[in-house]
């Protein structure tokens, strides 16, 4: 065991948040840590790292353990130095080593000493177990992986928005490379071609990992157990989410049951008390079964903690058959070109996801199709549009003397002060909470706000900017079956692909600074690109098939008679023999290898656990084979030398 809790209880005042919890962590597990939003997620990890104390119970916790955990407080970090420099703080014992090899070196410039280049050796040998000599080039694969390009890793720090800010301090913790890593919703500011190198690296990463997210198909790809907060218990599953689900279902199934039992035997007894308890003959009896009652461990009725309140959608009125169409845009920021004389049209009732890498400009394709971003070239709008744009930007449009409840009665809704407080109680404000302030609310509570307005309101086109970023998994399918029966027009931007693949029956996606749209479901999309692709590398091979072939070598020398008589070498020959089908054999074995590396490098094959595993260890038998191969490559030809010789 790494890290645990041992019959832990934690209350804030009079809340419970776990009571007589226990859950241990040990090495190699991949744990998903779920539950609905308030039931203390983010509290256990704050109780494993020590920054809350149980009120009851041991943290358990080994003397060598190591925990990195990344959280959204860090973000109150700032610094002039370079995102480069920021990742690299997780070398400490490297930067430290560096300048004591860098004193040391300017004392040797002045007076040598044996005893001062012994420490200087010794120095240099420690600063290379340690890694000293790469951590440059890790810093930056790590950097690049997470979205950065070179020209970005020398800016400063604080030039960042906080969402960019967030990768960096993932970086430096990955780099740390800590026993045991706790991360809060690492994919929240992540693009999709981020979170698949994040599930690449984390599937190899040598320590425990703990993940607080929303994001299922990432929990399905990462996890190897579930722990989940409900009714302030610890609950543990041992699978993927998706067994998660089947296994919680039966328990539940199994725990109505079982009451339902007990309450037909509770029943049974009372009235058993009730009809004999004034008899003499029967009274002994009557009292021996009041006291099975009064002892009995009652089984308690399976709860839905959350209720499944519908969020419907009101559209006021029908717009034209055409929404938006844009015509020849081009938009960039300074030498960053984000599209450039591109044409597209959003027609009645699309359902459109706008994806790709960050930095692409989805936000701000996003923006200009709203009107609230300046370009160049024509936007036309449809006939009756009503539009309502959803972006975390936007925050300060919400009025901070409002409370909760009173900033929605403000969006022209028509809607009763019951049905807005059955919304909020969606966005996770329920009860008093509905009586909050604005100015009071987190960033993320303001953001749930903002996209209740939208909810609410009666527009017939929905703009959305990562709408699920600050929602439960509870809440993310609430909302992806509202927009399914939503009856207006919508385009979003997410990175979480389980929501997408629920809302979107149109796909987006920014190449070469132009809009390209496929028709069709995410994952009829990811089958498309996975076919392209796939022919793209056909047609390559045929080309390369295709192209003429260089003059083949000349074959090696064969040990000829020499003119002087001497005897044919058949030791030699055969040698030859041998070297040139071995020669084939490690060709052969080296092209395997190669293009096992290319099938590696594809995204798409970290999808599926199994896949990635067979090609995993297909890779690392073909290594095996090309240095077994080498090797007697290299004993060959050295006996060749040594026959040639003779």
């Amino acid at each position: 065991m790494l890290v645990g809790l041992q019959n832990v209880t934690f209350e804030f005042g009079a809340r419970v948040i776990v009571e007589d919890a226990t859950w241990h962590i040990h090495p190699g597990d991949r744990i998903g840590l779920i539950g609905y939003n308030g039931t203390g997620k983010s509290t256990m990890l704050k109780l494993l790292v020590g920054e809350y104390l149980p009120s009851k119970g041991t943290i358990e916790k080994s003397r060598d353990t190591t925990i990195g955990y990344l959280h959204q407080d860090l973000l109150s970090f700032d610094t002039n130095e370079s995102i480069l420099e920021v990742a690299m703080g997780a070398f400490e014992k490297v930067k430290q080593l560096e300048k004591e090899i860098d004193n040391l070196g300017k004392q040797l410039e002045t007076h040598s000493t044996d005893a001062l280049l012994h420490e200087y050796a010794d120095k240099l040998h420690e600063l290379e177990i340690a890694g000293g000599y790469t951590i440059h080039h890790r810093t930056e694969e790590v950097l690049h992986g997470l979205g950065f390009d070179n020209e970005q890793l020398q800016r400063p720090y604080k030039t960042f928005s906080g969402g960019w800010r967030m990768r960096v301090l993932l970086a430096k913790m990955i780099l740390q490379a800590p026993d045991v890593l706790l991360l809060d919703e690492p994919t929240n500011h992540l693009d999709l071609p981020s979170i698949e190198w994040l599930e690449k690296y984390l599937q190899h990463y040598q320590g425990s990992v703990v993940i607080v997210s929303h994001d299922k198909f990432f929990l399905n790809r990462m996890v190897n157990k579930i722990v989940e907060i409900y009714q302030q218990q610890v609950h543990i599953y041992t699978g993927d989410y998706d067994f998660y689900e089947q296994e919680k279902a039966l328990r539940i199934e199994m725990q109505q049951r079982a009451y339902e039992n007990q309450q037909d035997y509770i029943r049974q007894q009372e009235r058993f008390i009730e009809r004999f308890k004034a008899k003499a003959s029967k009274a002994a009896q009557a009292q021996s079964a009041m006291k099975r009652l009064d002892k009995l461990d009652r089984i308690e009725q399976v709860e839905i903690e959350r209720p499944n309140i519908k969020i419907n959608f009101q559209v006021d009125k029908q717009p034209g058959k055409i929404i938006c169409t844009l015509k020849e845009v081009s938009k960039q920021f300074g030498d960053n070109i984000i599209v450039q004389k591109t044409s597209a049209e959003i027609n009645r009732g699309d359902k459109i996801a706008l994806i790709g890498a960050n930095g692409k400009g989805k936000s701000t394709v996003l923006r200009m199709i709203a009107g609230t971003e300046p370009f160049s070239g024509e936007r036309v709008w449809g006939h009756n549009v009503d539009e309502s744009f959803y972006a975390q930007h936007q925050l300060e449009a919400l009025q901070l003397q409002h409370s909760i409840l009173e900033e929605l009665l403000t969006c022209g809704s028509g809607k009763t002060e019951l049905e807005l407080r059955s919304l909020l109680g969606c966005f996770l404000f329920s009860g008093d909470e509905t009586d909050k302030k604005i100015r009071v609310l987190s960033g993320g509570e303001k953001a749930r706000v903002a996209l209740a307005k939208v909810i609410a309101s009666k527009a017939n086109f929905l703009l959305l900017d990562e709408p699920t970023n600050h929602l439960d998994m509870h809440s993310v399918e609430l909302l992806a079956e509202s927009l399914n029966k939503y009856e207006g027009t919508y385009i979003l931007v997410s990175h979480d692909r389980y929501f997408i693949s629920k809302t979107a029956n149109k796909i987006w996606e920014i190449v070469d600074h132009e809009i390209k749209e496929f028709k069709g479901s995410y994952a009829e999309w990811v089958e498309w690109k996975q076919r392209q692709q796939k022919a793209a590398e056909q047609a390559a091979k045929e080309s390369k098939a295709a192209a003429p072939t260089p003059a083949p070598a000349a074959p090696a020398p064969v040990a000829t008679p020499a003119k002087t008589g001497k005897p044919i070498n058949k030791e030699l020959q055969k040698l030859q023999r041998q070297f040139a089908k071995l020669e084939e054999q490690l060709n052969a074995a080296k092209t395997k290898q190669t293009e096992i590396e290319l099938e590696l490098s594809k995204p798409e094959n970290y999808a599926n656990k199994d896949s990635f595993t067979k090609l995993e260890q297909a890779y690392a038998q073909s290594k095996a084979e090309v240095s077994m191969l080498e090797a007697d490559y290299e004993k060959l030809f050295e006996q060749i030398v040594e026959a040639e010789g003779n």
